[in-house]
């Protein structure tokens, strides 16, 4: 779907809660291909059988992944993603966890050198089937002015 929305369109607050997704076994292997990281904590089930967490883990990166693409519902040809600042993984995922995304714009801003643009800063958080965080993150939006000054 595409959303026509300029940078005076943000509003600080608004925001937006995705559907689930479970995580499954083939997406620790598939990820772990395209990654390179076979490290024992997401693909060994027996080494992870003798440590404390007790299973595998899901990699953060794949939660990253999954978790923001649950968002990717519409297209803004007004904005463009200028990247994540402050990542954090709170909480473990593992096999059969189901993860969410809940978005919030925080933080709307000019930019410093091009006048027909701005910055708005989307809140995301990443929450399993027990509403508990798992992963946080600040999604920064390069997004064209509807009336430069």
């Amino acid at each position: 779907m595409i959303v026509e929305q300029y940078f005076e369109d943000y509003v600080i607050g608004d925001g937006r809660e995705t559907f689930g997704r479970t995580i499954t076994e083939t997406d620790f292997i598939v990820h772990a291909g395209h990654s390179g990281d076979f490290f024992p904590h997401h693909m060994d089930k027996e080494w992870c059988a003798t440590q404390e967490i007790g299973q595998r883990i899901a990699h953060g990166t794949l939660i990253f992944s999954v978790g923001i693409g649950l968002t990717a519902s519409t297209i803004n040809p007004h904005a463009m993603s200028y990247g994540y600042d402050r990542m954090r993984f709170i909480r473990p995922v593992h096999i059969g966890d189901t993860i969410r995304t809940k978005t919030r714009i925080s933080e709307k801003r000019d930019h410093p050198k091009k006048a027909e643009f701005g910055f708005v800063h989307e809140a995301v958080e990443i929450l399993n089937q027990r509403d508990e965080p798992v992963l946080v993150c600040d999604h920064l939006y390069l997004v064209r002015r509807k009336n430069p000054s």
